[in-house]
């Protein structure tokens, strides 16, 4: 059944419903309220003045409507309750008027002024309260659309479509635990008759949610196994250790334990499916390079794709330098290469000329082929989709697969989130690394801050000064980069260039500023998160962050990690006047493990993996942190129900499947 077809969503209310990405039946009955109103009766006597009240009564004068200015009007009318008369002032409900006839039975939210005996309410429900609590549900909404309207929706398609609902818990669990059915479960959901039930029913959808997630991540290690011989090499292991060796510094005990567990995997007749994880400058892309010359000396290509032109261009450069006694062919393939440089290197790449490809998204069109791929290396792996992922692999028979993240996840999460894949992981900085000090500052000491930044600005360094939002809303007080921007000016008058960067801007845009800012043709970059995964600037020695209290603390500690990159003493000062005590383990912790353990405890999951990424870890009404305990059951779940042969749970593995492979 389509969404139109659910009486009363007429065009207008589908519009609006797509605006919120509500396009389908099961998108709105899985549209879960974000909380729930427990409205219980209160009582005139027992509230504080200014005290929030629910009370419900009836009408004991018609209301009297008072018109202001366009757009504002006020209803004064009397409410007769249990405990008393009382007052009732509404702003901007003139179309309940007409409802609220002497006698009506109503309930009035509100706040209680003892002294006027008097509520000025924030919401007028028809109808009075049971002498039981009533649990209402409360929907995230778009402009247009009300609650009641929102109820009714979900309502009517429940009743509609009840017996369509896809169920994705097999029966066994769902007697196992003494869930009901779904169909059950989202009418209680939506329309929760007791806390009790209401748990249960969350319980169960979250359970269902996870299983189905844990589901997915089982079937593709599976699928993996299936296909997962690959290429056996026979790797010159003197010749990489001479290499390390001869390298300008030391390997970390964790970069010579990744580097072994890569070239285990190389080894192995598996295809290697590896995640390395690693903090902020802690040596990761000199590991990707190692097993990209272990690839090299067994005659296989390797391709390492970057998100962006100008960190596509850094590896690139890096990698001359460390090999450039060594008679490897390495190239650089980016959207701005010139067309007539672009075919020489397919055609090299093709005939097997290049040992090393580095690149962007350049590296997966159509008109690229390569002779024997053997290693594909995704760095920052969070920022593609899975289909970009795939296509890079794809671009060889059986190649092994890298990926890099700099976002550190806890352990015990990894593991879960990451099941289909090996996981290694750098902690130990390298050596030489100075430690990026860290100052928490209020708004008020902004001329502390500005003076610190003169001091950097006088030695010849560079500063990077982070904004939340890119323009002004009216729902929002923060500070934009085009505000600081004029902000900076004023300070630093014309000494200094300075300039913008930002999530809107075409990338070309960016990538010519990012570039003109690793030139020292700037100064002063103010910028979004944008430049939280970007390019090495071993000049830039400061960083302000504006609102630092609106950033997660492992987005915090990415952003830190711009500054810090060369032997320069190096500061992150953090501007914020509420929310110290959070902001404060930043001034006393540098590992971005413990960081993301208190991120998990702090904010759940949405922080450290970044919102609406490229990625699958986005729940409708699970939390991994939250309900972690449910995922490890579901996990375990999941891998002996895809090990079950039972005939009668075929039919739902099949759905299960079909629903993985369309995503």
């Amino acid at each position: 059944m389509a969404l139109k077809d659910v009486k009363g969503i007429g065009p207008r209310a589908l519009a609006l419903l797509s605006k919120m990405g509500i396009t389908t039946v099961d998108d709105l009955v899985t549209h879960y309220p974000f909380r729930y109103e427990v409205l219980v009766r209160g009582n005139l006597q027992e509230t504080e003045d200014e005290g929030h009240i629910i009370i419900d009564g009836r009408v004991e004068s018609s209301p009297i409507l008072m018109r202001f200015k366009a757009g504002l009007n006020k209803m004064n009318f009397r409410l007769v309750t249990t405990s008393g008369i009382v007052g009732v002032s509404i702003f901007n409900r003139a179309f309940l008027k007409n409802q609220l006839l002497v006698g009506t039975g109503i309930t009035v939210i509100g706040k209680y002024s003892k002294k006027k005996n008097v509520i000025t309410a924030s919401e007028i429900k028809m109808g009075t309260l049971s002498n039981k609590a009533k649990i209402e549900p409360v929907y995230h909404l778009t402009n247009g659309l009300s609650q009641k309207q929102m109820s009714t929706f979900i309502n009517m398609a429940l009743l509609m479509h009840g017996k369509e609902v896809s169920d994705f818990i097999p029966e066994s669990f769902a007697s196992a635990y003494g869930f009901s059915n779904k169909k059950t479960a989202l009418n209680i959901l939506h329309n929760p008759p007791t806390e009790e039930k209401l748990k249960q029913a969350t319980i169960r959808l979250k359970y269902e949610e996870l299983f189905a997630f844990m589901f997915k991540i089982n079937y593709l290690k599976q699928q993996n196994k299936k296909k997962n011989s690959g290429i056996a090499r026979e790797i010159p292991r003197k010749k990489i250790d001479d290499f390390i060796q001869k390298l300008p510094f030391s390997l970390t005990e964790d970069q010579k334990k990744a580097v072994d567990e890569i070239l285990k995997d190389l080894e192995s007749e598996g295809r290697m499916n590896r995640l390395l994880q690693g903090d902020v400058g802690s040596g990761k892309t000199i590991v990707s390079f190692i097993a990209m010359y272990a690839n090299a000396l067994c005659g296989y290509q390797s391709a390492l794709m970057a998100p962006t032109e100008i960190l596509a261009t850094q590896h690139y450069h890096n990698m001359l330098s460390f090999f450039d006694r060594l008679s490897l062919r390495i190239v650089l393939l980016t959207g701005s290469t010139p067309k007539k440089e672009k075919q020489e290197i397919y055609k090299e790449l093709e005939n097997g000329e290049v040992d090393i490809v580095i690149g962007t998204h350049a590296l997966i069109q159509e008109d690229v082929n390569y002779a024997n791929l053997g290693l594909v290396i995704t760095d920052e792996q969070h920022r593609f989709g899975v289909n970009q992922r795939a296509n890079l692999e794809n671009k060889g028979k059986k190649p092994d697969t890298l990926y890099m993240s700099a976002t550190p996840i806890p352990r015990t999460y990894a593991l879960t989130i990451y099941g289909d894949m090996d996981v290694s992981t750098i902690k130990t900085r390298p050596k030489g690394r100075k430690k990026i000090e860290t100052i928490l500052k209020k708004t008020t000491e902004i001329k502390d801050v500005l003076g610190m930044m003169l001091e950097e600005l006088k030695q010849g360094h560079q500063i990077y000064v982070i904004a939340p939002l890119i323009e002004e809303s009216e729902n929002s007080d923060l500070t934009t980069v085009c505000q600081l921007k004029d902000q900076m000016k004023l300070a630093f008058g014309n000494h200094f260039q300075i300039d913008i960067v930002h999530g809107k801007m075409r990338s070309e845009a960016k990538e010519l500023i990012m570039r003109e800012f690793l030139q020292k043709k700037i100064q002063i970059l103010i910028s979004t998160t944008v430049i939280e995964v970007g390019v090495d600037v071993p000049n830039a020695t400061m960083m302000v962050i504006f609102d630092a209290n609106r950033f997660g603390l492992s987005t915090l500690h990415q952003l830190r990690g711009r500054v810090g990159r060369s032997e320069l003493a190096s500061k992150c000062v953090l501007i914020s006047d509420s929310d110290t005590k959070r902001l404060s383990i930043m001034e006393s912790c540098e590992d971005g493990f413990v960081i993301s353990e208190e991120d998990f405890k702090l904010r759940g999951h949405g922080d450290l993996f970044g919102t609406k990424q490229s990625g699958d870890m986005t729940f409708k009404i699970a939390d991994v942190r939250q309900d972690y305990k449910i995922l490890l059951q579901a996990k375990k779940d999941s891998e002996s129900y895809l090990k079950s042969k039972e005939t009668d749970q075929e039919m739902l593995k099949k759905e299960l499947i079909a629903s993985i492979q369309s995503s």
